[in-house]
């Protein structure tokens, strides 16, 4: 197998660059963007506007955008760098409301931050090598992520047989981490251990993060993937295609509920109906303890245009109401197992969910 391009990397020091895939221009184009000094505005779009998208890559890019935006403060005293550094965490926590990754990987900046005032005294004070802690906590929780994909894919490949049909709605692939991704990382592993897996993947409307990004790292891979319409997946379930449903998470109630991709609770019912297992692959990082099910988590609703208009085509008359959720909610009941880094959740309810993935 070949490897999916980075979704996100950085290069240089304190004063480098973010660089991402404008996953908005896959399959068609591979263009990387390049982030620096007095671009904290354009990061922020790149997030809302889904140039990069999935919750673990959301929270990496998060952690890399402050480190660009204090490039701007690099000559600044002690208390202009820390309030400035505040007011960057402060804006990056407004660009996407349900992906809980985000808020962590910023609440990790911001205990930098809070170590930073400690054990830098006013006096002595050096703007560069306070953004240089910045920089190494990103990295860090890059470098994490890679790691948890990697055990994530190792956990989940013992549940899938040696030769099956795996349907996936949405994308959690590398495109979608800092890693091999959560649900495709198992699969990648499952692949890398000699077994053989057909691909179904949802295009997942309204966005098609399915049939422009799944689609596309499955080849990139080699792997063999059939696209399928949203509307189709209880047909390949009837026809005895599918052996497993497996899928990502954007947060993780404490009982087990979890937000992900719209469509991905009502493929969760259909794989109940068949008796299809559905799993969901998540770090650690995507759990909300402090949500105790899915009727608190904050779904986001999205510009009506992108069903309107979808890709810049009309495709609805002028003027009709339109609902556009993000994300909807599958509760525990219905998941099989959460495959995480530290091992897969089964059954799935709040002590479970307690016992693996601690406080």
């Amino acid at each position: 197998m070949t490897k999916t391009p980075e979704a996100i990397r950085w290069s240089g020091g304190v004063r480098g660059n973010l660089h991402m895939l404008d996953q908005t221009l896959l399959p068609l184009e591979l263009t990387e963007l390049a982030f620096g000094t007095g671009d904290l505005a354009r990061i922020y779009e790149a997030i809302q506007k889904l140039r990069v998208r999935g919750a673990p890559a959301i929270g990496i890019s998060a952690a890399y955008g402050v480190c660009v935006g204090v490039q701007d403060v690099l000559d600044a005293e002690k208390e202009a760098f820390l309030a400035k550094t505040a007011e960057i965490i402060a804006f990056l926590r407004t660009s996407r409301p349900t992906a809980v990754n985000l808020f962590w990987a910023l609440d990790r900046m911001t205990r930098i931050v809070q170590k930073i005032d400690r054990e830098f005294s006013k006096e002595c004070f050096e703007a560069e090598l306070a953004a240089e802690e910045l920089l190494k906590e990103a990295k860090a929780i890059h470098e994490e992520d890679q790691r948890l994909c990697a055990a994530i894919g190792k956990h989940g490949e013992k549940l899938l047989g040696q030769n099956v049909g795996v349907l996936t709605h949405c994308n959690a692939g590398a495109l979608a981490t800092g890693g091999d991704g959560t649900a495709l990382a198992v699969i990648y592993a499952a692949v890398a251990e000699g077994k053989k897996v057909h691909v179904y993947a949802d295009e997942t409307r309204p966005l098609l993060q399915g049939a422009r990004l799944t689609a596309w790292e499955m080849v990139q891979r080699g792997i063999p993937v059939t696209l399928i319409c949203d509307n189709m997946a209880g047909k390949v379930m009837q026809e005895g295609r599918v052996q497993a449903v497996i899928v990502g998470a954007d947060r993780i109630a404490e009982n087990g509920d979890t937000a992900n991709k719209i469509g991905t609770y009502g493929v969760a019912c259909l794989a109940a109906m068949h008796e299809i297992p559905f799993y969901v692959a998540a770090p650690t990082s995507t759990f909300d303890l402090s949500i105790r099910d899915g009727s608190e988590i904050p779904i986001e609703e999205r510009d009506p245009r992108e069903i309107t208009h979808g890709f810049g085509r009309q495709t609805a008359p002028e003027g009709v109401n339109v609902y556009n959720p993000a994300f909807d909610v599958t509760p525990a009941k219905l998941i099989r197992g959460i495959i995480t880094e530290n091992g897969v959740i089964s059954p799935v309810n709040r002590e479970n969910v307690r016992k693996v993935v601690g406080e």
